[in-house]
């Protein structure tokens, strides 16, 4: 493996900086403080080709891979990491899972709408009462012969009322556990039956749109199953495994803002004549922050190499997730001590990092979650897939 960046590969990096920079950045304080998603902002990623990676160009994609994307998303969540949503919500999420268990038809229909930004994308798993346990959820699909009737409640879900069209997970077999359940393209604008309640009493990741959606007989067309009858476990899988570096990214990114920002003021803020960076508990807990912070980053390179390699990345990813998990929280943790009461004002970023950061160690698997992937795979008790 060589992490050395090719010159395109840093022309990626620097475009998506000064995207983050010019589009992104002047609004972040306004948006938090109004939960204000900015709509196009995603239409100008799309324009971009920032919605992209690891899609084939004949559907929009932009002929670039996975390290590709892992440094583009990495600069945009440095600056604010809600918007790493709209990579995994379009990209790794539902374009990636058509383009690779879809039918000619519907990767047609549906795949340049979310490279481009045109169209909004999700994907629906976690029930109020299902989130680690994907098989023991009970929305359910009926099949009527000429259509699905979808009746159901999801929870927790990452761009659900700001979304077009979306992936969604139900029960096709009841009683089947993880045999029976499906996948569905669910188009949310244009589907009668269908209620999306925003969820806005959130502790962190404000301007990102997070929702309740409630599906009462909500008819699916028939040629909106992705994939096999009774197989969506095993897509759910599959696309978690992708999504996941998305959460693996942001939470790199993130610990990457908590560092730069700890460093800038330990270097600016004097106590006793002379800046605080100069004592050394403030060099212990920055050098403390920049260990976990370079194997988070690094972790995430590891998996990005991987899966452009076509090698097993299953655990790699899910290391990659945990270790950014732990560089994040630590991270802004060690920030809001080194700011002091400074670090405690909504006129500085900590509290921010801080909020943002605890929601990593739950998103698409819990830390004890991936925790038991790795070990299990470690222990020839799980394929590496």
């Amino acid at each position: 493996m060589d992490f050395g960046l090719t010159e395109e590969q840093r022309m990626v990096q620097d475009m998506a900086r000064n995207f983050a920079e010019k589009e992104i950045a002047p609004y972040v304080d306004q948006d938090e403080e109004n939960h204000y998603y900015r709509r196009e902002i995603l239409t100008k990623m799309g324009d971009l080709g920032l919605l992209g990676w690891s899609i084939p160009e004949e559907y929009g994609g932009n002929g670039m891979g996975w390290m590709e994307g892992v440094l583009a998303l990495y600069e945009i969540s440095k600056v604010h990491t809600s918007w790493r949503l709209a990579i995994s919500g379009n990209c790794w999420g539902p374009a990636m899972t058509v383009n690779e268990y879809g039918t000619d038809e519907q990767k047609q229909k549906y795949i340049p709408g979310w490279v481009d930004g045109s169209s909004v994308g999700s994907f629906s798993i976690t029930e109020p009462n299902t989130g680690s346990d994907v098989a023991s959820m009970k929305t359910f699909a009926a099949d009527k012969g000429d259509h699905w009737l979808l009746n159901g409640t999801k929870m927790w879900i990452s761009g659900g009322h700001s979304c077009d069209v979306g992936l969604l997970y139900a029960v096709t077999e009841k009683g089947a556990g993880a045999k029976g359940i499906s996948c569905f393209i669910v188009d949310y604008n244009n589907t009668p039956g269908i209620t999306r309640i925003p969820i806005l009493k959130k502790v962190g990741m404000w301007p990102a749109p997070t929702s309740e959606l409630v599906f009462e007989n909500a008819m699916i067309p028939k040629e909106n199953l992705l994939g096999p009858l009774n197989k969506g476990f095993l897509i759910c899988m599959w696309q978690l495994n992708n999504t996941r570096m998305g959460c693996a990214t942001g939470s790199a990114a993130l610990s990457a803002a908590c560092l730069a920002g700890s460093v800038q003021y330990a270097q600016e803020r004097t106590q006793f004549g002379k800046p605080i960076g100069k004592y050394q508990m403030i060099q212990q807990q920055i050098a403390d922050m920049i260990l976990e912070d370079e194997a988070a980053k690094l972790m995430v390179y590891h998996a990005a190499w991987l899966k452009d390699n076509k090698l097993p990345s299953q655990q790699a990813t899910s290391a990659a997730k945990l270790m950014g998990c732990h560089a994040a929280v630590n991270g802004a943790n060690m920030a809001m001590k080194i700011y002091g009461s400074y670090g405690y004002s909504t006129e500085y970023p900590c509290g921010r990092w801080l909020r943002d950061a605890k929601q990593f160690e739950t998103l698409e698997g819990t830390s004890n979650m991936h925790n038991q992937i790795i070990a299990n795979i470690e222990l020839g008790y799980s394929p590496n897939r």
